[in-house]
């Protein structure tokens, strides 16, 4: 129970922190863009070193997903996972909504920093651009996390940094999901078209995060064969 707690606290940060830097800042100018995805970077560097030892820090049902397909953790965890990290996303949805209706905080993004898939041309491409950047950002924790050949306690650096690289990528496209919690928490409160499109960037996440997990197992099966 303390580990599904951790990673609701985990996504929690990241999707308040992520999000509401997003809001504030805005994404029409380079600048919003760079510091957004600074902001979601950073923050998964610090919860990375916060609560890492305690659940892994995955704080993305993607992640989890990909870990259990790797075998290094249950099914039974991962829906523990799970619940906890759509928990906290959805907590983080709402303290955004209180910023900008109780403190009248300026919300630039004009719906609390969900996801959309109108400058990707539509849900095809959308999926295309979700895909690929879930796939290359969780393919990076699944070789930094490893155990026999991992970056060991520099991957929370790596994982980070690789984030950020995504985000500068793909915000202007999606607003950068890879993960379903961060997309589900504000789609909720915002409603709308985000709530609309939200199967896309729970969906999408998924595959790429599967995909991730299947090209890393042929890379160490590979690798294993090697050294044989």
């Amino acid at each position: 129970m303390r580990k599904y707690f951790a990673e609701m606290i985990g996504t929690f940060v990241l999707t308040l922190l992520g999000c509401g830097t997003a809001m504030f800042l805005g994404c029409n100018e380079p600048a919003g863009v760079v510091g957004t995805a600074i902001a979601f970077g950073l923050t998964v560097v610090a919860m990375a070193y916060t609560i890492g030892n305690i659940s892994g820090c995955h704080i993305n049902p993607a992640i989890t997903f990909a870990v259990a397909l790797s075998g290094r953790m249950s099914w039974k965890d991962a829906c523990g996972y799970w619940v906890g990290q759509i928990i906290g996303g959805i907590i983080a949805g709402a303290c955004l909504l209180l910023l900008t209706n109780v403190v009248s905080a300026p919300d630039l993004t004009g719906g609390l920093g969900t996801n959309g898939v109108a400058n990707a041309g539509g849900w095809a491409g959308a999926c295309l651009v979700e895909i690929i950047a879930t796939f290359i950002f969780v393919l990076v924790v699944l070789g930094t996390t490893d155990a026999n050949i991992g970056a060991g306690k520099v991957a929370g650096l790596a994982i980070g940094l690789t984030l950020i690289l995504v985000h500068l990528v793909c915000i202007n496209l999606t607003g950068t999901s890879v993960n379903p919690a961060r997309s589900i928490g504000p789609a909720i409160f915002n409603g709308g078209q985000a709530l609309t499109d939200l199967w896309v960037f729970i969906v999408a996440p998924m595959v790429g995060a599967a995909l991730s997990a299947l090209v890393w197992h042929c890379l160490t099966s590979k690798c294993s064969k090697v050294s044989e």
